[in-house]
């Protein structure tokens, strides 16, 4: 079984950062690609970022200059660095794991945490 934690999330005004973390545990043989997804109200589970284990990085068009993913192989984390928040950012974020565990290859997922860019 795999656990994913995220954190970071939080209220920010428009123009402004946050970080957002996501740290997996469990019995995990591997991890191979690490993203993150947002969902807005009413509106689709889309990617924002994804990152290979051999650090390839792709963003979607509309975040690419402003965030950055990153990973820290040795603690299972993944990272979004959001710079120059705007309000269509906001957004429950969640952080997706491709693991090999002892049931096989599988993805897991965050709990989801909440991005409100607002004045």
């Amino acid at each position: 079984q795999v656990q994913l934690v995220e954190s970071g999330g939080g209220l920010v005004q428009p123009g402004g950062s946050l970080r957002l973390s996501c740290t997996a545990s469990g019995s995990i043989f591997s991890i191979a690609d690490m993203g993150w997804y947002r969902q807005a109200p009413g509106k689709e589970r889309e990617l924002v970022a994804h990152i290979t284990l051999g650090d390839s990085t792709n963003y979607a068009d509309s975040v690419k200059g402003r965030f950055t993913i990153s990973r820290d192989n040795a603690k299972n984390t993944v990272s979004l660095q959001m710079n120059s928040l705007k309000a269509e950012d906001t957004a429950v974020y969640y952080c997706a794991v491709d693991a090999y565990t002892i049931s096989g290859f599988k993805r897991y997922w965050g709990q989801g945490t909440q991005v409100t860019v607002s004045s």
